[in-house]
């Protein structure tokens, strides 16, 4: 074979090659195409934050609802514990829907869940009007509204992050500051209509605007799946043999298991110190507004200092102020005090979840990922809200409210101080400079990690 038909040979090997890898790096290059930062992605934003506003906002006013149960004996059969329980589910419920929804979002596009969970939540609030057993409340309240916030929530929150790279933890911040606004807002709506209207039309008018204003929401959200192609699998066994994402759901496990039990106990917590009904509802309402007014911060200083970072300083932080601050109070100026520093940073977990997730795996991996912490934190939202009011009721039987406090510092500080003020600021002292141990232990990575003795 002469030269020239070897050089024409190769030559025609080059050009299949050249095809081939033209052929196939198109998709590649549209899976890394960056996001646009910005554009159609604000009016994402809006509806993001609308979807938060009238989901997890609307369930935060739950402990508005409960006040009124258990205040009014209104299911005569049902303990604390049952409306600690119908609580926990709308989280619970919500976060076990994941992998269904996560297989729905890829059959169907986002919109089919999304129109599902607003049916859902809809239905369950206007059917647990008529609720006459506690049971009732169980699959209304409780389970059809959980299933309605996670298949309306869990499908929006990949989408912000498709849309932004330097502004994505403002995104989500801006995002996750309305379920802050919606709770305020349904604090002290609903504890009006309660007592202008009735429970039942209460029940009714939330169901109905939250299903509205989701529907808005729905019309006006896009995904940019079509570019990004996610691998969408509801239960991703690959990604949890990588120990950079089993450090994320650790931390998502341990940032839920005190953050329902403040989202929901503050009125119930304000009663029990003697505060009256106008008092507790102001309380839950700061906390609301400490949490939308937080969240945006908390974004702005995760895109400047680093979404992991940031995430792990401002949980710290929260854990601080609980120990420092709530647990020694005992007056109204206090726990406002505590509602306002605490509501800043309660919840960190939301605004920054999508956006760490996101620096852990990729976008491609995104949705797969969020699927794992959904199912991780179901545990800690359902289990820790009903121990928490498990333990509330067992200490207003035996001790009456002044009986809390000085349980409560005694289970802390091993000791049962006389609640006079002395007292009350060395137990907080205490519990502040035994976080800050902690804190300092964690960050030298120590192996020589000894409890602190009280």
């Amino acid at each position: 074979m002469s030269s020239k038909a070897l050089e024409s040979s190769d030559d025609a090997d080059r050009n299949q090659l050249d095809a081939f890898m033209i052929k196939n790096e198109a998709p590649v290059q549209a899976e890394i195409e960056p996001p646009p930062d910005g554009g159609y992605g604000w009016i994402c934003v809006a509806a993001c934050f609308n979807i938060n506003c009238f989901t997890w906002g609307v369930v935060s006013s739950y402990g508005v609802f409960l006040g009124y149960y258990l205040e009014n004996n209104v299911f005569p059969s049902a303990t604390p514990t049952d409306f600690a329980f119908i609580g926990g589910l709308n989280f619970a419920v919500a976060m076990l829907a994941s992998p269904v929804v996560t297989i729905m979002a890829r059959q169907y596009g986002i919109h089919v869940p999304m129109s599902l969970g607003i049916v859902f939540q809809t239905t369950g609030f206007i059917t647990a009007s008529f609720a006459t057993q506690i049971w009732h409340l169980y699959l209304t309240q409780g389970i059809l509204v959980g299933l309605g916030v996670g298949f309306t929530y869990i499908p929006s929150i990949a989408i912000l992050s498709q849309w932004f790279i330097r502004r994505r933890s403002l995104a989500n911040g801006i995002s996750a500051a309305g379920s802050g606004i919606g709770g305020l807002m349904f604090s002290l709506a609903v504890r009006a209509a309660i007592t202008n209207i009735s429970l039942a039309w209460s029940l009714r008018i939330i169901g109905l605007i939250s299903g509205f204003m989701n529907i808005l929401a729905t019309i006006a959200i896009r995904s940019r799946n079509h570019i990004i192609q996610p691998r969408q699998h509801p239960f991703d066994r690959v990604l949890l043999r990588r120990y950079e994402v089993l450090l994320v759901l650790a931390w998502a496990f341990v940032s839920m298991l005190g953050y329902i039990t403040l989202l929901f106990s503050m009125s119930d917590f304000a009663r029990s110190i003697g505060l009256d009904d106008g008092q507790a509802a102001t309380v839950t309402a700061l906390l609301n507004l400490g949490t939308a007014l937080g969240r945006p911060f908390i974004g702005v200083a995760s895109d400047h200092f680093g979404r992991i970072q940031t995430a792990g300083v401002i949980t710290f932080v929260c854990a601080v102020s609980v120990f420092a601050i709530w647990l020694p109070a005992t007056s109204y100026g206090v726990t406002i005090l505590f509602v306002i520093i605490n509501g800043a940073v309660l919840g960190v977990f939301w605004v920054t979840i999508g956006p760490v997730c996101t620096e852990v795996v990729g976008l491609e991996h995104l949705p797969s990922m969020l699927s794992l912490s959904w199912l991780v934190i179901v545990l800690p939202v359902t289990f820790h809200l009903i121990e928490g009011y498990g333990v509330l009721e067992r200490l207003q039987r035996n001790s009456g409210s002044r009986g809390i406090k000085k349980n409560l510092c005694g289970r802390f500080c091993h000791r049962e101080y006389p609640l006079d003020l002395k007292m009350r600021g060395k137990c907080g002292r205490r519990l502040a400079t035994a976080a800050l141990k902690l804190g300092g232990l964690l960050g030298r990575k120590s192996p020589k990690f000894q409890a602190v003795n009280h």
